[in-house]
């Protein structure tokens, strides 16, 4: 089979011709697949100037990609050039770039906590359009840090908030962020995350658990947390001295706060508020449509 260098990624490949077209078979631009390029149009592309090749090749090599990753066949001329560059498929800001790989990763797995690979990492840059290694690397930390990534070598994952996310961004909504702190053992922690978390979402948020218990105090980063939020839903059931401080800080930042107690310990509040009228709840299903319900009725 013939080889040719790929103008878009500069990998040399092997190429089919049929007809007036060249295929491009698992080029950086199409790993495992392959991509049309009109055979009149590849010296064109290949006679641009190198600032232009700079420019605007990395976004070539992304359109391709993304296209070909969801399903639908590429098959370009030189006249594609200017139609590619205007395209809203091209993210321009840091954040859409990181949008772009949560729905690069959203699309490789089935549901968050799966493991994606993705080897020699300087191959895949245009996951995110980005025109060097050095830009995916600060977009992966970004989603690290915003507890919405995980990585460990050449294996990725979407966290819960990182699907959610992913999933609230691809049918076109923007979640806004609420913090969750409840008091107690892990296994709480889990019954929230997969009770609680799913009504949050369907009320526009994307839930964010902060982390506490007797020896973990509520700390400078539980409080930053809180202050980007647009909600804090906080549980007084057990013992939670902390948690009503981090309700009144948010408060006084100006967040809504929904409290919750359980039945059996909503007697024993510590502080009554009208501005923290508490749910009162007996099981974690019954809680989620209280929250549910309040939400929507705001």
């Amino acid at each position: 089979m013939d080889t040719k260098r790929c103008v878009f990624c500069d990998k040399i490949v092997p190429v089919k011709q049929k007809a007036d077209y060249y295929s491009f078979i698992g080029c950086l631009c199409a790993p495992g697949e392959s991509y049309k390029l009109r055979a009149d149009s590849y010296e064109l592309y290949a006679s641009l100037s190198h600032q232009t090749k700079h420019l605007l090749f990395p976004i070539v090599s992304a359109y391709i990609r993304e296209l070909i990753d969801c399903e639908e066949p590429v098959s370009l001329t030189f006249e594609d050039l200017e139609t590619i560059r205007s395209s809203p498929r091209v993210p321009v800001t840091i954040e859409a770039k990181a949008d772009k790989l949560l729905q690069y990763f959203r699309r490789q797995a089935k549901g968050p906590n799966e493991t994606v690979v993705i080897r020699q990492l300087g191959d895949h840059y245009n996951l995110t359009y980005s025109p060097n290694l050095q830009e995916l690397v600060h977009i992966i930390e970004k989603l690290r840090d915003e507890q919405l990534l995980e990585r460990t070598g050449a294996s990725f994952k979407l966290t819960e908030k990182g699907w959610q996310e992913a999933e609230a961004k691809a049918e076109g909504k923007r979640l806004m962020p609420c913090a969750v702190i409840v008091p107690g053992l892990e296994e709480k922690r889990k019954e929230w995350s997969m009770t609680i978390f799913p009504k949050l979402q369907q009320c526009g948020y994307i839930p964010s658990m902060i982390e506490y218990s007797k020896l973990n105090k509520v700390g400078d980063s539980a409080f930053q947390t809180i202050a980007e939020s647009k909600l804090l839903v906080a549980d007084l059931s057990g013992d939670c001295a902390d948690i009503y401080f981090a309700a009144g800080y948010a408060l006084g930042q100006e967040v809504p706060v929904l409290i919750s107690v359980q039945r059996s310990e909503a007697e024993r509040l510590a502080i009554k508020s009208s501005q923290m009228r508490p749910i009162v709840w007996e099981q974690t299903e019954e809680l989620a449509d209280k929250l549910q319900q309040r939400l929507l009725n705001v």
